[in-house]
């Protein structure tokens, strides 16, 4: 059975903020993702390219979006994202395994965005100016989710 080793309050109580900040940084960080894909035409790539996958492997489970439909769901899961900030701070333990898959989406987005900028293209029929819409902040989710990854790991309940 998995417990938390015993450490004085104030170590633990410092290792929640930390956890918690990381949180909230990686919230605040998908935000200032958002605005840069929003400013800088990333439905204009997206839709394009869900549609290509569709149509070369018959299905692909992504939808295309309008933009107020896109942007509003984004910022809807951004709120509520930091509207459990709360949960993170307090270390209950059902938020982890949350904020494991929160991280590995940020990360891989980040990296998406940043391939997306090198090779100038999503799939072979969709090219574009680099850098690719979302690259800006991309180094910014990137270091966020390295940064969350470490905390979730010094946080983490230990066997006894």
């Amino acid at each position: 059975m998995a417990t938390l080793a015993v450490v004085p309050p104030s170590v633990q109580q410092s290792s929640l903020r930390k956890l918690g900040i990381a949180w909230v940084l990686l919230c605040l960080s998908l935000a200032l993702h958002v605005v840069d894909e929003a400013a800088n035409g990333f439905l204009y790539i997206y839709n394009p390219t869900v549609i290509a996958l569709r149509e070369k492997l018959g299905a692909w489970p992504m939808p295309t979006f309008g933009f107020t439909e896109w942007f509003v769901g984004l910022v809807a899961a951004v709120v509520l994202l930091l509207a459990a900030s709360p949960f993170v701070f307090r270390g209950a333990r059902w938020i982890r395994p949350i904020f494991y898959i929160f991280i590995v989406i940020m990360f891989f987005n980040g990296i998406g965005h940043t391939l997306g900028t090198i090779f100038g293209r999503t799939v072979s029929t969709v090219h574009f100016s680099r850098p690719m819409p979302g690259f800006i902040s991309s180094p910014f989710l990137l270091a966020a989710s390295i940064y969350a990854f470490m905390q979730l790991r010094r946080t983490r309940p230990v066997r006894q």
